[in-house]
């Protein structure tokens, strides 16, 4: 368990606090290329990190997020009308730029009096069909994010993103979590059209007791769960984690790979980005339509990217297919299964109380290199945190095969590094 003072550290990510400095040294997915589709369109707010932003693209096609509300007063500029390279404010006219400059004070026009005003911005990439945001110091922005499925051609992934009514790290923590698959996702397995069919499914379904084995890899973990297999072998499903938010399941057959990022909005809830591609192929119009019908690991959701399946509509549970043994929580959909039961636990979990147990060991070790690497950040501003080299995102996760004699940190090593062309290692 953790004592309040630690389960503080970790979940608050607001300015100012050891997490939230921790998030601002990383580039994080901020919102989908089709949020903000093209020249002077609808501008979009966004709240991450619990600060509330305004993000829109300009006449000339250039990304901005800068401060939601007018120096002026005060009021939202989402109110505002996107024209001419910049945001102007409908209460008084006052108008800004990407870079959150103020470029005009209609009822000052001659003073210079725009010059002195600024409201806080923050720098803006399109990569991978995803806006990428960097909220830190400026002096320590790290290179461009490198994760296989934005580097490559757009018809090899999809990506969607929800919300999710929890605080960030019980979604991460689900996200490595690989014990509770062969109960909460095990109807999953056979009927989910990007799951079954693969020989893996039987290992889970066969051995409900992993042994979970957990090394430290250059950007985080390597979240490591064997099952026993036939031939004197053992089944492992290795579970990357890299720092501080980027989780990756392990493969199944010919399928695609899917992970996830889990975005802090504020201390309450969190934005669950789900990423599905293949490495070499590009993906089916039957792959990509059961994405967006909310297969795999995606949902389906509103126009505000809310899930159908919610806290108020009690997910739409079926107890009676939960009962006939059709779905194990009642709950359909592998996404909604998780933010579930993540979301029943409180939007911050009272780690206090809880009562960890072997299988719980890659949670335990990222809390505990979490709470290393802020207080480092904290005594050092020069401190080299995990996951910023893009080396450290150039990685897979991995399902195989070995001898029982044969540790997956050796035996799968070659497995674990993406390269262009490569065939991800699947069962």
């Amino acid at each position: 368990m953790l004592k309040k003072e630690l389960n503080d550290l970790v979940t608050q990510t607001g300015p100012g606090t050891a997490m939230g400095n921790l998030f601002r040294r990383y580039w994080l997915p901020a919102l989908l290329s089709e949020q903000l589709p093209g020249p002077d369109c609808d501008p979009v707010r966004l709240e991450l990190l619990s600060e509330k932003m305004l993000a829109f693209r300009d006449t000339d096609g250039k990304l901005g997020l800068i401060d939601e509300f007018c120096a002026h007063r005060g009021v939202s500029l989402w109110f505002g009308r996107n024209e001419e390279n910049g945001i102007r404010c409908p209460y008084h006219g006052w108008k800004y730029d990407v870079n959150g400059n103020c470029t005009e004070v209609p009822s000052e026009p001659t003073s210079g009096y725009c010059e002195r005003i600024k409201l806080k911005s923050y720098p803006m990439v399109e990569r991978g069909g995803v806006i990428w945001v960097y909220m830190g110091p400026a002096d320590k922005q790290p290179p461009l994010p490198e994760w296989e499925f934005a580097t490559l051609p757009r018809e090899h992934s999809y990506m969607s993103k929800r919300l999710q009514a929890s605080n960030w790290l019980q979604a991460l923590e689900g996200g490595i979590d690989s014990s509770h698959v062969s109960f909460l996702h095990s109807a999953s397995l056979s009927r989910d059209p990007l799951f079954k069919g693969a020989k893996g499914n039987q290992y889970n379904l066969n051995d409900l007791s992993p042994v979970f084995e957990v090394v430290e890899a250059d950007g985080g973990l390597l979240v490591g769960a064997r099952r026993n297999a036939e031939d004197d072998q053992y089944y492992w499903r290795i579970t990357p984690w890299i720092m501080p938010c980027f989780t990756m399941v392990p493969p199944r057959g010919d399928h695609p790979v899917h992970g996830h990022f889990w975005v802090p909005i504020n201390d309450h809830a969190c934005w669950t980005w789900s990423f599905d591609y293949h490495p070499t192929r590009a993906l089916t119009k039957e792959e990509v339509d059961a994405m967006k019908g909310g297969a795999s690991i995606h949902v389906k959701v509103d126009k505000d990217y809310v899930p159908l399946q919610r806290m108020d509509n009690d997910y739409l549970m079926d107890r009676k297919a939960q009962k006939e043994g059709l779905l194990y929580s009642g709950i359909e959909g592998i996404g909604m299964q998780d933010a579930s039961l993540q979301e029943s636990m409180g939007s911050i979990q009272d780690r206090t109380k809880e009562n960890l147990v072997s299988t719980d060991n890659g949670i335990i070790m990222a809390r505990q290199r979490l709470i290393k690497a802020a207080r480092a950040l904290a005594e050092n501003p020069d401190f080299e945190l995990p996951g910023l080299n893009p080396e450290h995102q150039k990685v897979r996760s991995v399902a195989v095969l070995l001898k029982r004699d044969v540790h997956y940190k050796e035996g799968a090593k070659e497995h674990f590094k993406s390269a262009p062309g490569k065939p991800h290692s699947s069962v």
